[in-house]
Order: structure tokens, then C-alpha cells, then sequence
């Protein structure tokens, strides 16, 4: 689907975006992992724009709630 040098960009800035969120909180990471992926496949390439794109995806984000 992308190339590996897109692939390994995408998986930085979700590392970056997510560097916070626990493990454990699957739902949040994946919906920040599918707004970024999203945003990548409608040709949105820029490192900051995908950290935009992934933070305010975060900021919507499924939480755990305790």
C-alpha cells in the first residue's frame, strides 16, 4: 500500500502522538493509528501534518475510564 519509507513515517508519528498513552489503551491507539493511516492514504505525507492529523484524533480519543 505504501512505501516503506511512508510506512516507517506513519509509524513514527503515531509513536510520537501516542508516547503517553499506555499500551493498554487499544482503543485510543487505534483510532489515532486509523485517522493517521486515513489521512496518509488522501496523500497528507508531511511529518506535521500527520502529528496534526494524529493529535487531534487524540484528542477524541476512546479512554479507558477508572
Amino acid at each position: 500500500m505504501f512505501d516503506p519509507e511512508i510506512t516507517a513515517l506513519l509509524r513514527v508519528v503515531l509513536d510520537e502522538v501516542c508516547e503517553r498513552v499506555s499500551r493498554r489503551e487499544i482503543g485510543a491507539r487505534t483510532h489515532v493509528a486509523s485517522k493517521i493511516l486515513e489521512a496518509a492514504t488522501n496523500g497528507e505525507v508531511s511529518p506535521e501534518g500527520l502529528r496534526q492529523v494524529g493529535r487531534d484524533a487524540l484528542s477524541r480519543a476512546p479512554t479507558i475510564w477508572r
